[in-house]
């Protein structure tokens, strides 16, 4: 009889790599009972697919395939405890000689059980405490004039301010349009003015984002930010706007990826941290992160809970910010702002100290000229499929729209002429203009759930290629580069400034010679023979999650043909949202309905532990 860990395997829910970890730590301790090896397989599978570990309790995920059908029977929930509890794979947490940790009924591989524990003691640190040197009067005075008066119905916005201000932990939620950067662009303002004039001291700020394309958007977004605050020069000259990524901020052990010079025994020197694109950053990155921030910074996480979590393991943003609720906060913090600044927040029972550390911001001010995407993005993030479908069918809306998909053997009639007419004003532009040409490039893009199959981008670009050739919009020359052609970076290459993520577009020059512009928000244009580029792709399709961060004015956004543990809410919610303008998703109803049900929840402890600690808040 064939056992579950083999049937998991020949029906490609287990990889072999999976399998071959359970049986190798089997072998290091003696454990050959198949309910725990098992149990090793499945959470070595479960921290690839982004868990931070396995919920047993949930584990029958894991034996189901992409049309619902179980593949192996898992064993009982009580059961698989007990076999597990007297395995030697399996340890408590406060035993470090086991490679599995059991938990309840979480079960983790010790080193990301380790990563969990850690940042949450760090995190607990700043989560408890309130900030004490603060004038309140010079804060009132501060915030009527960055903000203005506050209006009926309260200012999210400035609230976000108040939390940033009074604790040395905030987080700082929002969809795209609703201000993040320029509330916490006059944060840095706040906390300036505020250690002027209380500490006779600059703060040291240092801003970092998960990769060299959102840094150089939080760089540009800031920049741009600190033009109109009404504050003195003086204190505008004191927010920086050069940020870098993560792992460039913590300076790699060269030959490594994962060792840093800057750590728990060499922190970071800076008094605030900002972390832009928050949800993008994973487990150990994070921790690793929080290890090197000295015990009194600040730490300001800015993100959007609602996105696609990390390609890697962990959903930090969305573990911290928990479900969505009301706006509202503990009688203790509430007390302690209003004896501050006078000011009453909104109370919300049963809040903790972690709670209190989050402010979602919800208005849109980017949508007000696209309701449909709007509504669209709140239907989908309320997991409302019929009312998602009836956005985009009805035609009450201009900017959103659902056409027939892509076919496996070709674009399909309303995709090919959708993509003909998005790079239409790009390729039919006299290249001589570099920022001309990016501006036209940068209005329109296919998004993709996947990167392989007959609906991903692997197959779309070429298609989209040949259909723009026909179209005579493109020269086919038969070579890999041409005149016109998108590209995407996709690792950093620190030695030519380029950084995974970045969008570049090749241009013949005077002399006739292939060049390869990258132009910035800032106007700025880096030129580089296509030789000098590093790993990179063409663009006219892209994936979801490579678009994290972008805006074009318009997206095609390619559902595929059946059902996709990638297609979930979250992954639609970031496709449509990348739009200013307009968006058409192009599939089935179906699809549309299928991926609005379907909401990822990775597996993780680290909400509980902070909030098990932090009842009552107000700190």
């Amino acid at each position: 009889m064939t056992d579950a860990l083999t049937s998991l395997r020949d029906a490609h829910l287990l990889s072999e790599l999976d399998v071959q970890i359970a049986r190798g730590l089997g072998r290091l301790v003696g454990e050959t009972r198949p309910d725990a090896l098992l149990a090793a397989a499945v959470v070595s599978r479960a921290t690839r697919a982004g868990h931070v570990c396995l919920d047993l309790t949930r584990a029958e995920s894991f034996a189901t395939d992409e049309t619902g059908a179980s593949q192996a029977a898992l064993p009982a929930l009580e059961p698989w405890l007990e076999v597990l509890g007297t395995s030697g794979l399996v340890g408590s947490g406060a035993r470090r000689d086991t490679p599995l940790v059991l938990e309840g009924s979480r079960l983790y591989l010790r080193r990301y059980f380790s990563y969990e524990c850690r940042l949450a003691e760090l995190l607990a640190r700043r989560i408890g405490e309130v900030e004490t040197k603060v004038d309140g009067a010079l804060l009132r005075e501060e915030l009527d004039r960055l903000f203005g008066p506050v209006p009926r119905g309260g200012d999210l916005q400035r609230v976000a301010a108040l939390v940033a201000v009074a604790r040395r932990f905030c987080i700082i939620s929002g969809g795209p349009g609703t201000g993040k950067t320029t509330t916490v662009t006059k944060i840095l303002a706040l906390l300036q003015e505020q250690a002027v004039a209380v500490e006779k001291r600059k703060l040291h700020i240092l801003l970092v984002a998960p990769t060299g394309k959102a840094a150089a958007r939080l760089r540009e977004s800031i920049e741009g930010a600190k033009a109109g605050l009404a504050c003195e020069a003086a204190i505008k000259a004191l927010i920086p706007s050069d940020a870098t990524t993560i792992h460039r901020r913590l300076s790699p052990v060269p030959g490594t990826t994962t060792r840093f010079r800057h750590k728990a025994e060499n922190q970071l020197p800076c008094d605030v941290l900002l972390v832009d694109e928050a949800s993008m950053v994973d487990l150990p990155l994070m921790t690793r992160l929080v290890e090197a921030l000295p015990e009194h910074a600040r730490l300001i996480l800015l993100g959007d809970r609602n996105q696609l979590a990390s390609v890697e393991t962990g959903a930090i943003l969305g573990d911290l910010c928990g479900p969505a609720r009301a706006v509202g906060f503990s009688r203790g913090f509430v007390k302690k702002v209003f004896e501050l600044v006078g000011e009453e927040l909104p109370v919300r029972e049963a809040s903790s100290a972690l709670d209190d550390c989050v402010v979602q911001l919800e208005r849109s001010y980017r949508h007000d000229e696209a309701p449909g995407i709007a509504a669209l993005a709140r239907a989908v993030n309320a997991g409302d499929a019929e009312v998602a479908v009836q956005l985009l069918t009805s035609g009450d809306y201009p900017d959103i729209a659902l056409r027939p998909g892509a076919t496996e053997k070709g674009l399909g009639v309303e995709l090919r002429r959708s993509a003909v007419e998005g790079y239409r004003a790009f390729l039919s532009s006299e290249k001589t203009d570099p920022l001309r040409a990016a501006a036209a490039l940068g209005r329109y893009r296919v998004l993709c759930a996947h990167r392989r199959g007959p609906f991903g981008v692997e197959q779309l670009n070429p298609r989209i290629e040949t259909a723009l050739q026909e179209e005579r919009l493109l020269k086919a020359t038969g070579a890999a580069w041409y005149d016109g052609r998108p590209v995407l970076v996709t690792e950093n290459d620190y030695a030519v400034n380029l950084f995974n993520g970045d969008v570049g577009f090749a241009m013949r020059g005077e002399r006739g010679e292939l060049a390869v512009h990258f132009v910035g928000a800032d106007g700025s244009d880096r030129v580089l023979a296509p030789s000098r580029l590093a790993r990179h792709e063409t663009v006219f399709a892209m994936t979801v999650h490579k678009a994290q961060g972008s805006e074009f004015d318009e997206v095609a956004f390619v559902l595929p043909g059946e059902g996709s543990k990638v297609l979930t809410r979250e992954l639609v919610y970031t496709a449509v949202t990348r739009a200013r303008l307009s968006v058409t998703a192009f599939g089935s109803a179906d699809m549309v309905r299928s991926a609005t049900s379907e909401l990822v929840e990775r597996a993780s402890g680290l909400r509980a532990r902070l909030a098990l600690g932090s009842m009552g808040g107000g700190g």
